[in-house]
């Protein structure tokens, strides 16, 4: 690569992390504003369709702020999720084209939807219970879920039980953890996701052993 292309890609790479930074700002924002738990849900909606931004992030700053209200806005991420999950799906089945496409070419998750594709055919509706706490973005899982044809009903309960899981996994650590863990949830979370992925993977595994 030459130094010219160099130049753009690396222009283009920064342009792409400063509007990341600005919606995390954006989302920050919210955490001591009024209406913030209305914040919350909506964040935690759209990011299951279209939002770059998890509400984890709004999630820890709020529970932080109040710990007594903890599990409460982890009531309120699930529900806000679970409705985006719906809204992800809609998007999947009926408006792939014109609109589940660009928001997967716009992100870049070609490769993780291609994934979640060849999940869905293995092992069906249940990937939705780990999905939700995997690294790979959930609106992958909810617009494949649509475009594959999922049982909706089954897709929408796996959806909060696993979004749930995650969110109020999240409040109880900060409920009985405090600021002390903050740092170390911020920087480790997707390592925490994984090993709890894994955790789940073997308590499936288990129960078929089991069975």
């Amino acid at each position: 690569m030459n130094k010219g292309n160099q130049i753009e890609v690396n222009a283009v790479a920064d342009k792409r992390e400063s509007w990341l930074r600005r919606c995390y700002r954006w989302t920050m924002s919210w955490a001591n504003h009024p209406h913030a738990k209305i914040a919350l849900f909506v964040i935690a909606l759209i990011e299951s369709s279209v939002f770059p931004i998890p509400p984890d992030v709004l999630l820890i700053a709020l529970a932080l702020g109040r710990p007594d209200q903890s599990f409460r806005f982890a009531a309120i991420s699930t529900m806000g999720s679970t409705v985006g999950a719906a809204v992800g799906y809609l998007i999947g089945m009926t408006l792939f084209v014109a609109v589940a496409m660009p928001i997967i070419n716009f992100y870049g998750i070609m490769e993780p939807f291609e994934l979640a594709k060849s999940w869905f055919e293995q092992y069906g509706v249940a990937i939705i219970l780990i999905a939700g706490f995997s690294p790979i973005p959930f609106k992958v899982f909810t617009i494949a879920a649509g475009a594959f044809g999922l049982p909706f009903l089954w897709f929408i309960l796996a959806s909060f039980v696993s979004r749930g899981s995650r969110f109020f996994l999240e409040a109880a650590l900060l409920h009985w953890g405090g600021a002390r863990l903050r740092a170390f949830v911020e920087h480790h979370f997707e390592w925490i996701t994984v090993v709890v992925t894994i955790l789940v993977v073997v308590g499936f595994v288990g129960l078929w052993l089991l069975h």
